[in-house]
Protein backbone atom coordinates (compact mmCIF):
# COMPACT_ATOMS: atom_id res chain seq x y z
CA UNK A 1 0.00 0.00 0.00
CA UNK A 2 2.91 2.37 0.64
CA UNK A 3 3.89 2.31 -3.03
CA UNK A 4 0.33 3.20 -3.98
CA UNK A 5 0.42 6.09 -1.48
CA UNK A 6 3.65 7.35 -3.01
CA UNK A 7 2.15 7.23 -6.50
CA UNK A 8 -1.15 8.77 -5.34
CA UNK A 9 0.74 11.67 -3.79
CA UNK A 10 2.57 12.22 -7.07
CA UNK A 11 -0.67 12.14 -9.09
CA UNK A 12 -2.37 14.54 -6.65
CA UNK A 13 0.53 16.97 -6.95
CA UNK A 14 0.73 16.80 -10.73
CA UNK A 15 -3.02 17.34 -11.12
CA UNK A 16 -3.14 20.05 -8.47
CA UNK A 17 -5.49 18.12 -6.19
CA UNK A 18 -8.29 18.42 -8.78
CA UNK A 19 -10.79 15.73 -7.75
CA UNK A 20 -12.46 15.41 -11.15
CA UNK A 21 -9.17 14.95 -12.99
CA UNK A 22 -7.85 12.52 -10.38
CA UNK A 23 -11.07 10.51 -10.45
CA UNK A 24 -11.15 10.35 -14.25
CA UNK A 25 -7.54 9.19 -14.42
CA UNK A 26 -7.83 6.57 -11.68
CA UNK A 27 -11.07 5.20 -13.15
CA UNK A 28 -9.35 4.59 -16.47
CA UNK A 29 -6.04 3.22 -15.12
CA UNK A 30 -7.11 1.19 -12.08
CA UNK A 31 -4.06 1.77 -9.84
CA UNK A 32 -2.18 4.83 -8.71
CA UNK A 33 1.06 3.49 -10.16
CA UNK A 34 -0.54 3.08 -13.59
CA UNK A 35 -2.15 6.49 -13.22
CA UNK A 36 1.21 8.13 -12.57
CA UNK A 37 3.00 6.31 -15.37
CA UNK A 38 0.37 7.45 -17.87
CA UNK A 39 1.31 11.08 -17.14
CA UNK A 40 4.78 10.70 -18.66
CA UNK A 41 6.71 12.25 -15.78
CA UNK A 42 10.20 11.52 -14.45
CA UNK A 43 10.28 8.17 -12.63
CA UNK A 44 12.09 9.78 -9.69
CA UNK A 45 9.34 12.31 -9.06
CA UNK A 46 7.12 10.14 -6.76
CA UNK A 47 9.98 9.40 -4.35
CA UNK A 48 11.14 13.01 -4.37
CA UNK A 49 7.63 14.27 -3.58
CA UNK A 50 7.24 11.62 -0.87
CA UNK A 51 10.46 12.74 0.82
CA UNK A 52 9.17 16.30 0.77
CA UNK A 53 5.95 15.12 2.41
CA UNK A 54 7.87 13.28 5.13
CA UNK A 55 10.12 16.29 5.76
CA UNK A 56 6.99 18.35 6.51
CA UNK A 57 5.72 15.71 8.94
CA UNK A 58 2.51 15.41 6.90
CA UNK A 59 0.66 12.10 6.96
CA UNK A 60 -1.43 10.60 4.16
CA UNK A 61 -4.12 7.94 4.41
CA UNK A 62 -5.87 6.49 1.37
CA UNK A 63 -9.46 5.34 1.08
CA UNK A 64 -9.51 1.64 1.88
CA UNK A 65 -6.78 1.82 4.50
CA UNK A 66 -7.60 0.87 8.08
CA UNK A 67 -7.08 4.39 9.43
CA UNK A 68 -9.24 6.10 6.81
CA UNK A 69 -12.30 7.51 8.65
CA UNK A 70 -15.12 5.01 8.09
CA UNK A 71 -17.94 7.56 7.86
CA UNK A 72 -16.03 9.60 5.31
CA UNK A 73 -15.70 6.56 3.10
CA UNK A 74 -19.50 6.25 2.93
CA UNK A 75 -20.22 9.63 1.34
CA UNK A 76 -20.73 10.38 -2.36
CA UNK A 77 -17.39 11.43 -3.88
CA UNK A 78 -15.19 10.61 -0.88
CA UNK A 79 -11.63 11.93 -1.15
CA UNK A 80 -9.23 9.30 -2.46
CA UNK A 81 -6.74 10.39 0.16
CA UNK A 82 -6.53 12.83 3.04
CA UNK A 83 -3.41 14.65 4.14
CA UNK A 84 -3.09 15.46 7.81
CA UNK A 85 -1.00 16.91 10.59
CA UNK A 86 -1.67 15.59 14.09
CA UNK A 87 -4.14 12.83 14.94
CA UNK A 88 -7.00 12.17 12.53
CA UNK A 89 -10.29 10.94 14.04
CA UNK A 90 -10.14 7.31 15.13
CA UNK A 91 -12.40 4.76 13.47
CA UNK A 92 -14.51 4.35 16.63
CA UNK A 93 -14.48 8.02 17.65
CA UNK A 94 -17.68 10.06 17.68
CA UNK A 95 -17.36 13.34 15.78
CA UNK A 96 -19.82 16.21 15.44
CA UNK A 97 -19.41 19.31 13.28
CA UNK A 98 -20.22 22.84 14.39
CA UNK A 99 -20.45 25.38 11.55
CA UNK A 100 -21.94 28.78 10.82
CA UNK A 101 -21.30 32.26 9.52
CA UNK A 102 -17.97 34.05 9.61
CA UNK A 103 -19.80 37.27 10.60
CA UNK A 104 -21.16 35.83 13.82
CA UNK A 105 -22.89 37.85 16.52
CA UNK A 106 -21.47 37.85 20.07
CA UNK A 107 -24.37 35.60 21.17
CA UNK A 108 -23.71 33.18 18.34
CA UNK A 109 -20.02 33.09 19.16
CA UNK A 110 -20.83 32.29 22.79
CA UNK A 111 -23.23 29.53 21.71
CA UNK A 112 -20.66 27.91 19.42
CA UNK A 113 -18.06 27.99 22.18
CA UNK A 114 -20.46 26.54 24.76
CA UNK A 115 -21.84 23.79 22.51
CA UNK A 116 -18.31 22.70 21.61
CA UNK A 117 -17.09 22.83 25.21
CA UNK A 118 -19.91 20.62 26.48
CA UNK A 119 -19.71 18.13 23.62
CA UNK A 120 -15.92 17.87 23.77
CA UNK A 121 -16.28 17.24 27.49
CA UNK A 122 -18.23 14.11 26.57
CA UNK A 123 -15.25 12.81 24.57
CA UNK A 124 -16.80 13.92 21.29
CA UNK A 125 -14.40 15.20 18.63
CA UNK A 126 -15.47 18.59 17.27
CA UNK A 127 -15.00 19.17 13.54
CA UNK A 128 -15.03 22.60 11.91
CA UNK A 129 -13.27 24.60 9.21
CA UNK A 130 -10.89 27.01 11.02
CA UNK A 131 -12.68 30.01 9.48
CA UNK A 132 -13.46 33.19 11.38
CA UNK A 133 -16.67 33.37 13.37
CA UNK A 134 -18.51 30.22 14.36
CA UNK A 135 -15.70 27.86 13.26
CA UNK A 136 -13.08 29.57 15.41
CA UNK A 137 -15.40 29.77 18.41
CA UNK A 138 -16.20 26.06 18.10
CA UNK A 139 -12.53 25.08 17.92
CA UNK A 140 -11.70 27.23 20.94
CA UNK A 141 -14.60 25.89 22.96
CA UNK A 142 -13.60 22.31 22.19
CA UNK A 143 -10.00 23.00 23.22
CA UNK A 144 -11.13 23.93 26.73
CA UNK A 145 -12.52 20.43 27.30
CA UNK A 146 -11.19 17.99 24.70
CA UNK A 147 -9.92 17.91 21.14
CA UNK A 148 -10.94 19.23 17.76
CA UNK A 149 -10.02 18.81 14.09
CA UNK A 150 -9.98 21.47 11.37
CA UNK A 151 -10.78 20.56 7.77
CA UNK A 152 -9.04 22.98 5.43
CA UNK A 153 -9.73 24.24 1.92
CA UNK A 154 -5.98 24.73 1.56
CA UNK A 155 -3.05 22.43 2.26
CA UNK A 156 -2.26 21.49 5.85
CA UNK A 157 1.15 23.16 5.63
CA UNK A 158 -0.51 26.50 4.90
CA UNK A 159 -3.71 26.81 6.97
CA UNK A 160 -5.93 29.78 6.26
CA UNK A 161 -6.85 32.34 7.36
CA UNK A 162 -3.25 33.17 8.29
CA UNK A 163 -4.44 35.01 11.39
CA UNK A 164 -5.72 31.67 12.74
CA UNK A 165 -2.25 30.11 12.56
CA UNK A 166 -1.92 30.20 16.35
CA UNK A 167 -5.31 28.48 16.71
CA UNK A 168 -4.14 25.79 14.27
CA UNK A 169 -0.99 25.28 16.35
CA UNK A 170 -3.07 24.96 19.52
CA UNK A 171 -5.32 22.37 17.85
CA UNK A 172 -2.25 20.27 17.07
CA UNK A 173 -0.68 20.81 20.50
CA UNK A 174 -3.81 19.46 22.19
CA UNK A 175 -4.08 16.25 20.19
CA UNK A 176 -6.25 17.38 17.30
CA UNK A 177 -5.58 17.50 13.59
CA UNK A 178 -5.47 19.61 10.46
CA UNK A 179 -6.99 17.74 7.52
CA UNK A 180 -7.11 18.42 3.78
CA UNK A 181 -7.58 16.49 0.54
CA UNK A 182 -5.08 18.81 -1.15
CA UNK A 183 -1.33 18.08 -1.21
CA UNK A 184 1.14 20.41 0.52
CA UNK A 185 1.81 23.57 -1.40
CA UNK A 186 -1.67 23.70 -2.92
CA UNK A 187 -3.02 27.25 -3.31
CA UNK A 188 -6.42 28.42 -2.11
CA UNK A 189 -9.22 28.55 -4.68
CA UNK A 190 -12.73 29.76 -3.91
CA UNK A 191 -14.43 26.56 -5.11
CA UNK A 192 -12.36 24.46 -2.70
CA UNK A 193 -14.17 25.88 0.30
CA UNK A 194 -17.34 24.27 -1.04
CA UNK A 195 -15.52 21.00 -1.79
CA UNK A 196 -14.10 21.02 1.72
CA UNK A 197 -17.56 21.24 3.26
CA UNK A 198 -18.51 17.72 2.11
CA UNK A 199 -15.57 16.41 4.18
CA UNK A 200 -16.58 18.41 7.27
CA UNK A 201 -20.01 16.77 7.23
CA UNK A 202 -18.68 13.43 5.99
CA UNK A 203 -16.45 12.95 9.02
CA UNK A 204 -19.36 13.44 11.42
CA UNK A 205 -22.36 11.75 12.91
CA UNK A 206 -24.22 15.07 12.80
CA UNK A 207 -23.81 18.75 11.92
CA UNK A 208 -24.82 21.62 14.22
CA UNK A 209 -25.57 24.91 12.47
CA UNK A 210 -25.26 28.18 14.40
CA UNK A 211 -26.17 31.40 12.55
CA UNK A 212 -26.43 30.92 8.80
CA UNK A 213 -27.56 33.80 6.57
CA UNK A 214 -29.27 33.02 3.26
CA UNK A 215 -26.05 32.61 1.28
CA UNK A 216 -23.81 31.20 3.99
CA UNK A 217 -21.33 28.50 2.97
CA UNK A 218 -22.32 26.64 6.12
CA UNK A 219 -25.70 25.92 4.48
CA UNK A 220 -23.79 23.86 1.91
CA UNK A 221 -22.27 21.84 4.75
CA UNK A 222 -25.72 21.21 6.19
CA UNK A 223 -27.10 20.14 2.81
CA UNK A 224 -24.13 17.86 2.22
CA UNK A 225 -24.94 16.32 5.60
CA UNK A 226 -28.54 15.71 4.55
CA UNK A 227 -27.39 14.06 1.31
CA UNK A 228 -25.01 11.90 3.37
CA UNK A 229 -27.84 10.80 5.70
CA UNK A 230 -26.36 12.67 8.65
CA UNK A 231 -28.44 14.43 11.29
CA UNK A 232 -28.60 18.22 11.03
CA UNK A 233 -29.32 20.37 14.08
CA UNK A 234 -30.07 24.08 13.78
CA UNK A 235 -29.93 26.61 16.60
CA UNK A 236 -32.81 29.08 16.10
CA UNK A 237 -32.64 32.83 16.59
CA UNK A 238 -34.64 36.05 16.19
CA UNK A 239 -37.12 35.80 13.33
CA UNK A 240 -36.01 39.04 11.67
CA UNK A 241 -32.24 38.69 12.12
CA UNK A 242 -30.46 38.15 8.79
CA UNK A 243 -27.97 35.76 10.39
CA UNK A 244 -30.79 33.27 10.92
CA UNK A 245 -32.60 33.39 7.58
CA UNK A 246 -30.76 30.37 6.25
CA UNK A 247 -30.97 28.61 9.60
CA UNK A 248 -34.74 28.96 9.81
CA UNK A 249 -35.16 27.84 6.18
CA UNK A 250 -33.34 24.61 7.05
CA UNK A 251 -35.66 24.01 9.99
CA UNK A 252 -38.61 24.36 7.63
CA UNK A 253 -36.95 21.80 5.36
CA UNK A 254 -36.81 19.28 8.18
CA UNK A 255 -33.63 19.93 10.14
CA UNK A 256 -33.88 19.40 13.89
CA UNK A 257 -34.18 22.40 16.17
CA UNK A 258 -31.71 22.48 19.07
CA UNK A 259 -31.33 25.08 21.77
CA UNK A 260 -28.63 23.34 23.80
CA UNK A 261 -25.90 20.73 23.55
CA UNK A 262 -27.97 18.57 25.89
CA UNK A 263 -30.77 18.41 23.30
CA UNK A 264 -28.29 17.31 20.62
CA UNK A 265 -26.93 14.60 22.89
CA UNK A 266 -30.42 13.44 23.79
CA UNK A 267 -31.56 13.23 20.17
CA UNK A 268 -28.44 11.29 19.23
CA UNK A 269 -29.14 8.81 22.01
CA UNK A 270 -26.22 9.23 24.35
CA UNK A 271 -26.92 12.29 26.51
CA UNK A 272 -27.45 10.28 29.69
CA UNK A 273 -25.32 7.30 28.78
CA UNK A 274 -22.83 7.59 31.63
CA UNK A 275 -25.39 8.70 34.18
CA UNK A 276 -27.94 5.97 33.49
CA UNK A 277 -25.36 3.19 33.61
CA UNK A 278 -23.99 4.28 36.98
CA UNK A 279 -26.16 3.26 39.95
CA UNK A 280 -24.95 5.78 42.50
CA UNK A 281 -26.61 7.72 45.27
CA UNK A 282 -28.83 10.68 44.36
CA UNK A 283 -26.00 13.00 45.43
CA UNK A 284 -23.52 11.15 43.20
CA UNK A 285 -25.95 11.33 40.29
CA UNK A 286 -26.31 15.08 40.85
CA UNK A 287 -22.56 15.63 40.87
CA UNK A 288 -22.12 13.45 37.78
CA UNK A 289 -24.82 15.37 35.93
CA UNK A 290 -23.17 18.66 36.91
CA UNK A 291 -19.79 17.57 35.56
CA UNK A 292 -21.52 16.42 32.37
CA UNK A 293 -22.97 19.90 31.89
CA UNK A 294 -19.84 21.72 33.08
CA UNK A 295 -16.83 19.84 31.65
CA UNK A 296 -13.51 20.71 33.31
CA UNK A 297 -15.28 22.38 36.21
CA UNK A 298 -13.13 22.79 39.30
CA UNK A 299 -14.09 21.83 42.85
CA UNK A 300 -15.38 25.30 43.75
CA UNK A 301 -17.55 25.58 40.63
CA UNK A 302 -19.08 22.15 41.27
CA UNK A 303 -19.67 22.98 44.94
CA UNK A 304 -21.40 26.23 44.04
CA UNK A 305 -23.69 24.39 41.61
CA UNK A 306 -24.66 21.34 43.68
CA UNK A 307 -24.84 23.12 47.08
CA UNK A 308 -23.30 20.21 49.00
CA UNK A 309 -21.07 20.30 52.05
CA UNK A 310 -17.43 20.47 50.81
CA UNK A 311 -16.43 17.39 52.82
CA UNK A 312 -19.31 15.38 51.34
CA UNK A 313 -18.54 16.66 47.83
CA UNK A 314 -14.90 15.62 48.21
CA UNK A 315 -16.04 12.13 49.23
CA UNK A 316 -18.41 11.90 46.25
CA UNK A 317 -15.73 13.01 43.80
CA UNK A 318 -13.37 10.36 45.16
CA UNK A 319 -16.10 7.73 44.76
CA UNK A 320 -16.71 8.76 41.16
CA UNK A 321 -12.99 8.67 40.43
CA UNK A 322 -12.71 5.16 41.88
CA UNK A 323 -15.78 4.07 39.89
CA UNK A 324 -14.09 5.43 36.74
CA UNK A 325 -17.02 7.71 35.98
CA UNK A 326 -14.90 10.85 35.95
CA UNK A 327 -11.27 11.84 35.68
CA UNK A 328 -9.36 14.73 37.18
CA UNK A 329 -7.32 16.82 34.76
CA UNK A 330 -5.18 19.92 35.31
CA UNK A 331 -8.22 21.95 34.21
CA UNK A 332 -10.80 20.23 36.46
CA UNK A 333 -13.10 17.20 36.38
CA UNK A 334 -14.60 15.64 33.27
CA UNK A 335 -16.68 12.62 32.28
CA UNK A 336 -14.69 9.60 31.11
Amino acid sequence: MKNEKIFYNAVANILGGDYKKINRLFTSKGTWENSFKSLGKNDELPQNLWRQLESLGVGLVLKGERDYPALLGEIPLPPFGIYFLGNIPKVDEISLAIVGTRKVTPDGEDLAHEFAKILAGRNINIISGLAFGVDSAAHRGALTAGRTCAVLATAVDNPTPATNKRLAEEILAKGGALISEYPPGSPAFAHRFLERNRIVSGLCRAVILIEAPERSGSLATARFAMEQNRDVFVVPGPAVHRNYKGSHALIREGARLATSAAEVLEDLGFSQKKISLFEGTPEEQTVLATITDLPNAGFDEIAETVKLDPALLSQILNSLLIAEQIEETPNGYKII
